[in-house]
C-alpha cells in the first residue's frame, strides 16, 4: 500500500511522522541531527513537520545517526514518490477543498482500514448523491448551487478514490439507528440511499452495523469520528483520528489520543447489532417509510 500511495500530502507526512518517531527513540536531539547534515535545527523542524523533504544524502546520514541505515531504500522510495506523485483532488479548488481537509483526503485513500461512528448521517462514503446534495445543501444554505454541486462531485470522486481501487481498504462503519431514519432529502431520497448501503453491503471489504436507540448512552456521545489505519511498513504510525466541526477539521495522532478513539469505537463495535443483522435493520426502516 505505501508504494502504491501517490499522494504527496500523505508521502511527506509520513516521512515526517517516522524521521521525528526514529530520532526519539534514538535519543537523539534535534540539533545533533541538525549538525549531521550540516544544517539547521529549523531545517530538522520543517522536515519533522512535513514542511519540506529531506535531501537523498540528508536522509541516509539520518537514518545511520538513528541507527537504522537499512531502512535507506525504504524512506528514498517514498521520497522520490512525494516527489513525483499528484493528489487526486488536485482539481478542486480552494473554496470546494478547504486547506484543512486536504490532509483527511490524502490519508483516508492511503489507509488500509478506516472505521468510523455516525451519530447524525449516512458516512460520506455511502452516500447517494441526491442524499449528499441534501446533507450539504440544508447543513449551509448560504451555498449555491454550483457550490453544492462541486461538493457533492468531490464526495462523489472520493468514494470511487476509496471504495472503488484495487486494493480497496477494509471498511467498518456504525451507524445509529437515528442516521437511518432521519429522512434527509425526503423519503424518496432516503429509501434509495438505505437501498445503496444494502449494495454497499455485499462488498467483501465492507462492514456495517446499527447502534440502536435502545442501547442508551455509549461511548460515541460526542458526536462521529473517523479512525484509519496504515500499512504495517510505518512502523511508528499508531493511525489517525479525524473528526469534523462546522468550520475545520480536527486531527488526532498522538498514540494515547488514537487509542482513546479505538477503545470507544470498540465498544460500539461490541454494543451495536451484528453485521449480519444489518440487512433486516435497513428493510424494516425502509417498511416503516
Amino acid at each position: 500500500m505505501v508504494a502504491s500511495s501517490t499522494s504527496p500530502t500523505v508521502l511527506k507526512r509520513w516521512v515526517a511522522f517516522e524521521l521525528r518517531k526514529l530520532r526519539e527513540d534514538a535519543g537523539v536531539s534535534r540539533d545533533e541531527a541538525a549538525k549531521a547534515i550540516k544544517g539547521s535545527v529549523q531545517n530538522i523542524g520543517h522536515i519533522e513537520t512535513a514542511r519540506s523533504l529531506p535531501k537523498p544524502l540528508e536522509l541516509e546520514r539520518l537514518l545511520e545517526l538513528y541507527g537504522v541505515p537499512e531502512r535507506s531504500e525504504f524512506f528514498l522510495e517514498l521520497r522520490t514518490r512525494a516527489k513525483k506523485g499528484r493528489d487526486w483532488w488536485i482539481g478542486f479548488d480552494e473554496s470546494t477543498v478547504p486547506e484543512y481537509f486536504k490532509l483527511f483526503l490524502g490519508l483516508e485513500s492511503s489507509a488500509v482500514k478506516i472505521e468510523s461512528w455516525d451519530a447524525i448521517v449516512i458516512p460520506g462514503l455511502f452516500q447517494t448523491p441526491d442524499y449528499a446534495r441534501a446533507i450539504i445543501r440544508d447543513g449551509d444554505p448560504s451555498l449555491s448551487n454550483t457550490e453544492v454541486a462541486h461538493r457533492v462531485e468531490l464526495r462523489i470522486a472520493r468514494q470511487a478514490e476509496v471504495l472503488d481501487q484495487e486494493d480497496a481498504p477494509q471498511v467498518w462503519a456504525v451507524i445509529s439507528e437515528a442516521a437511518l431514519r432521519l429522512q434527509v432529502g425526503g423519503t424518496g431520497v432516503l429509501k434509495a440511499q438505505l437501498a445503496h448501503l444494502l449494495e454497499r453491503r455485499e462488498d467483501p471489504n465492507i462492514e456495517l452495523q446499527v447502534l440502536p436507540a435502545s442501547a442508551g448512552a455509549h461511548t460515541g456521545v460526542d458526536g462521529g469520528f473517523i479512525v484509519l489505519s496504515f500499512p504495517n511498513e510505518l512502523a511508528h504510525d499508531p493511525g489517525c483520528v479525524y473528526t469534523e466541526g462546522r468550520v475545520k477539521g480536527f486531527y488526532f495522532e498522538e498514540p494515547a489520543q488514537v487509542m482513546a478513539y479505538r477503545d470507544a469505537l470498540t465498544r460500539l463495535q461490541v454494543r451495536a447489532d451484528k453485521p449480519e443483522d444489518f440487512h433486516g435493520w435497513i428493510k424494516r426502516t425502509m417498511k416503516d417509510l
